[in-house]
């Protein structure tokens, strides 16, 4: 049935978001690309949605409320609300990573407690 999952294939831009390309209910996630020595051109915070950030290439760092968080691949980070952030790309690397926003304290049951067999 059709209606029970979707696909998108994702290019290369510096931002993709998901949100309505898959026709997300629950959370809103984007790839985010930036080329070496750049950063996301302005800090921001969030009223009820945490931020968890998982770094797929290359390095850079993220400022969190003033506090310096070095960012390499493989690399996951999770982001409170509140907290203020901003993220660059390293002077000798860009950097490509994953953002998945959730509304905190939303999450009853995950894995096997969620899960349905057969």
């Amino acid at each position: 049935m059709k209606d029970n999952f979707s696909k998108v294939s994702v290019g290369n831009g510096a931002r993709t978001e998901l949100h309505d390309a898959l026709g997300l209910t629950g959370a809103e996630i984007s790839i985010n690309v930036l080329s070496q020595g750049m950063s996301v051109p302005f800090v921001h915070s969030h009223k009820q949605n945490e931020e968890i950030y998982g770094i797929l290439e290359g390095e850079g760092k993220a400022e969190i409320d003033g506090e310096v968080v070095a960012l390499k691949a493989g690399d996951w980070l999770r982001v409170a609300p509140a907290a203020k952030r901003r993220f660059f790309a390293a002077d000798n690397s860009g950097i490509k990573y994953i953002c998945i926003q959730v509304n905190a304290g939303s999450l009853k049951n995950y894995t096997a407690s969620d899960a349905e067999i057969g």
